[in-house]
Order: structure tokens, then C-alpha cells, then sequence
């Protein structure tokens, strides 16, 4: 099995070589394929060096991809790039926060790798190992948006927004997204579960940040998760 891991980046100059490091330390190969979203900080510059040290080292685990977005255009619009370049057997979207942890990759894959999944979720709020505690209403949305993904699909999902989600790649053909920011999380959501794909849920843990740690969603995206959810429900 090869594995694609998907990162997409904006600013995050703090955590990227470390998240990197990380990835690159779990014993599969892989291709990391790193999208920076029109960083203003020093990302590009730290991405470039990871790719030409990764070119040198040969790494046969190891393959480092990186492409540049001219502007800013959101996590759905990076994602979209990162997918074009794909081409391994099961796919993982990882923020280059450090909120999510890689550690957590083989408790994310074993249902995928019995043949019992197509799509594996993590889930923040049921088991799993450390949690920082932040933002009630940050919990009280996801649930809200959790609930209503749920009456839509017929899944019962307990974190739709989780940042770690685990694809064989093979469902993902035919999937046009047309999410540019956080919509994608309720766009590929609902995309799947119109597909029939297996859904399980594997408990991470989670090192939330603040905003002024870094955190970027507000709730305007949970309004927009909302419009997302319903409009690929009914049309797309």
C-alpha cells in the first residue's frame, strides 16, 4: 500500500518543518504532497528547502511534493490541487498545525487496511488520547453542523468537521469539489455518503489551538458549512 498525505499550508511557519518531521517518521511510503495556499510568512521558503533536502536524501519512504498557490484561495482550493497529484492507494488530509498528530495514522488506516472502510473519520469527542480544552461554541457548532450532516446523509458521524479524514483513493474518482475554504469538509461528506462508501470512526487525539496560536476557521465557515451541506445534498 502507498500512502498520500495531504497538506495543505497557509502560514504556518512555526509548525511546518516539525509537522513534516512527523510525517515522514511513520514507517510507510508515502508521497507527501505539501500545497501552499499563498502563505505571507516564511512557508514557501521552508517548503522549498523540505523539497530539495528531500531530492538529496533519496529517502525511499519518503517523497516530498510541493506546489505554490499564486493567492490565498482556502483549504477546499488546496486540497483540490493536492488531489490533481495523488497517486497512491489510500489518501490522508493533514493539517500543518499540529493539532492533529500522526501518531494517530495506524489506528486511522487498520479499518481501510482490513477491507472494511472506504472512509475513515477521526473523531475528537470519543475516546482517544490528549485533548486541549478550548471554545464551548466551537464544540456546540460542530455538533449543530455534526446533527444536521447526519439527517442528510443518514450517517451518525460524532465529528463531521475533524481536520483527519482517511480515503481509498479509488472512491474519490468522479468527485468534482467546488469548496474553496472549509466547505469541503461537509462537501466530501456529503459526496460519499451519496456514493454508498463505508464510513467508520477511529478516536484521535487533538491539541487545539487558539487564535492567536494561529486557528483561522470562524463562524462564517460554519454558516458556509451549513449552505454546503444542504446545496450538494439536493443538487451536484
Amino acid at each position: 500500500m502507498k500512502l498520500s498525505v495531504l497538506v495543505p499550508v497557509y502560514n504556518e511557519e512555526r509548525t511546518l518543518q516539525e509537522v513534516v518531521r512527523r510525517v515522514c517518521d511513520f514507517q510507510i511510503p508515502k508521497e507527501i504532497i505539501l500545497v501552499d495556499d499563498g502563505s505571507e510568512d516564511q512557508s514557501r521558503k521552508i517548503l522549498t528547502r523540505l523539497q530539495e533536502e528531500n531530492v538529496r536524501a533519496k529517502d525511499p519512504l519518503n517523497q516530498i511534493k510541493v506546489f505554490f498557490q499564486p493567492v490565498n484561495q482556502g483549504k477546499g482550493a488546496a486540497l483540490k490541487v493536492a488531489f490533481s497529484h495523488v497517486t497512491g492507494d489510500v489518501i490522508i488530509i493533514q493539517d500543518a498545525d499540529l493539532e492533529y498528530d500522526p501518531k494517530d495514522y495506524p489506528s486511522l488506516l487498520q479499518p481501510i487496511q482490513a477491507g472494511l472502510a472506504d472512509v475513515v473519520y477521526g473523531t475528537r469527542f470519543y475516546g482517544g488520547g490528549a485533548h486541549r480544552v478550548l471554545f464551548f461554541w466551537h464544540y456546540m457548532g460542530n455538533l449543530a453542523l455534526t446533527l444536521i450532516a447526519n439527517m442528510l446523509t443518514n450517517l451518525n458521524l460524532s465529528d463531521m468537521e475533524v481536520g483527519y479524514k482517511v480515503f481509498r483513493a479509488e472512491v474519490l474518482k468522479g468527485i468534482e469539489l467546488k469548496s474553496r475554504r472549509f466547505g469541503f469538509e461537509p462537501e466530501i461528506t456529503v459526496k460519499l455518503a451519496k456514493k454508498g462508501c463505508r464510513f467508520y470512526e477511529v478516536p484521535i487525539s487533538y491539541h487545539g489551538r487558539t487564535y492567536e496560536e494561529g486557528k483561522k476557521i470562524t463562524w462564517k465557515d460554519g454558516v458556509a458549512a451549513l449552505y454546503y451541506m444542504i446545496r450538494f445534498r439536493l443538487a451536484d
